[in-house]
């Protein structure tokens, strides 16, 4: 872990230290997410609806490419109460611009769940990101985005495997 979180932390400077082009900005939107259980039939997991919040950096690398560290919360899990998890998020994605107003971009995230140390879920789960971005007008965009759980969000051996699927669609801002 220790490594990954170096490696993030190199890559933002480097970015830093070379890129064309910094933006910044606010988002916010709505998550659809649920726990995906690996090899258990489960009869009631339902959806939560939640929302997603959060700040967020673009650095440009070429013309068409960029990187976009973020931090986000975002309200995760099913809709029992018992398996709804709240995370502080660090996504950071590597965007490619399609044409002139549609970009593309995937990256790995990493969440921290921000109640409840000892509740029998894991307090840092890692996950990947796919989004499509479409920019409206000015400095405001939409998003479409699908996060899917590496890890196991359970701490307990006993519980069967789950990870977190969530869909968030956001509403962005640059600064």
């Amino acid at each position: 872990m220790k490594t990954l979180v170096t490696t993030l932390v190199v890559l933002f400077i480097t970015t830093l230290s070379f890129s064309q082009d910094s933006k910044y900005g606010v988002r916010g939107g709505i998550t659809i997410s649920n726990l995906d259980y690996k090899d258990v039939p489960i009869n009631e997991n339902k959806h939560r609806n939640g929302f997603v919040f959060g700040v967020y950096a673009e650095y440009g690398l070429t013309e068409t490419l960029s990187v976009a560290p973020e931090l986000q919360f975002s309200t995760e899990g099913s809709n029992h109460e018992n398996f709804a998890n709240d995370y502080l998020n660090l996504p950071v994605l590597l965007k490619y611009s399609l044409i002139d107003r549609i970009s593309i971009g995937v990256g790995p995230q990493l969440g921290l769940k921000v109640h409840a140390n000892d509740d029998g879920f894991k307090n840092l789960v890692f996950s990947g990101v796919g989004l499509v971005e479409i920019n409206l007008f000015g400095d405001w965009s939409i998003d479409a985005r699908y996060n899917y759980g590496f890890s196991n969000v359970f701490d307990d051996e006993l519980l069967p495997e789950a990870k977190n699927a969530v869909w968030q669609f956001g509403l962005n801002y640059k600064i």
